[in-house]
């Protein structure tokens, strides 16, 4: 028992052992990112979700490969989603690349603020205050309500007939 405690696996000869890739892998990933201009943050509302990209820049923002204003037609929706950079005193310091997908325009808009403000937290950790006191951190839990069998809705019924 002691034999097999005591011998080498791996390399035979006694030849040293090369560098392991974990140790390499990690030391590529922390160069990614320096080199990686982009800051992530992701927000979702309802059965929205939005992954929102910035990098320092001159105050562009493109919502899924097209202009904010483009794609939101609304202006409730347009403020909405600038609000965490007026906040933040940031409107023209970033640009803002967005994909969004699934729900309706305004849980769209409502995710998008969401991810910018964790995208410009990370970025500046100073923003805290201002974004919390604003509840732009807090996810919005509320959903639409299934629909339950035997009635025409989540909470409507068919009309009873007594006879």
């Amino acid at each position: 028992m002691t034999d097999q405690l005591t011998t080498t696996s791996g390399t035979e000869g006694g030849a040293p052992a090369t560098p392991t890739t974990p140790a390499t892998s990690a030391a590529t990933k922390k160069a990614s990112k320096v080199n990686n201009p982009y800051v992530w943050g992701t927000g979702r509302r309802k059965t929205a979700v939005a992954r929102v990209r910035i990098k320092p820049g001159t105050g562009q923002f493109v919502v899924n490969k097209r202009e904010m204003d483009k794609y939101f037609m609304l202006d409730k929706d347009r403020e909405a989603v600038r609000t965490p950079l007026e906040v933040t005193d940031t409107g023209k310091a970033f640009d803002v690349f967005v994909n969004v997908g699934g729900g309706g325009v305004s849980g769209q808009a409502g995710a998008i603020m969401l991810g910018l403000a964790r995208a410009l937290l990370k970025t500046n950790p100073d923003h805290l205050p201002k974004l919390r006191e604003r509840n732009l951190l807090h996810r919005d839990p509320r959903k639409v309500e299934r629909k339950k069998y035997g009635q025409s809705g989540a909470r409507k019924r068919f009309q009873f007939s007594k006879r």
